[in-house]
Formats: C-alpha cells, sequence, structure tokens
C-alpha cells in the first residue's frame, strides 16, 4: 500500500452533528440529507409510540 493512501484524509462513516462538510461530495450530503430525513421518521414514529402508550395508561388510570 503507498504511503500517499494512508495520508489520505479519511472521511467518518456516520454523520455527526455539526462536523464539517466540507469534504463532501453533492451525492454524499444527498445520500445523509436522505439518511437523517429516515432516522427523524423513526424518531417521530417512536415518539408517537410513547404519546399513544402513555395516552393508553392515563385513560386506565383514570377509571
Amino acid at each position: 500500500m503507498a504511503q500517499e493512501d494512508d495520508d489520505a484524509p479519511r472521511r467518518p462513516a456516520a454523520h455527526e452533528i455539526g462536523q464539517s462538510l466540507d469534504l463532501l461530495s453533492v451525492a454524499e450530503l444527498e445520500a445523509r440529507i436522505e439518511a437523517l430525513r429516515a432516522e427523524i421518521a423513526r424518531l417521530e414514529a417512536a415518539r408517537a409510540a410513547k404519546d399513544a402508550a402513555g395516552a393508553a395508561a392515563e385513560a386506565f388510570f383514570k377509571r
């Protein structure tokens, strides 16, 4: 393996909030946007499930 390969800047595999975006291509930015949208949808679904469970528990114990 060539020495210059070891010295090349490496991009992180996962997105980190606040990280520099300077080295990312447009395609990489698009991929991260899609991944973050999917994660937002997952978080919103988890929140909705917790809200529903809380409402069900509240209704049960109000009897």
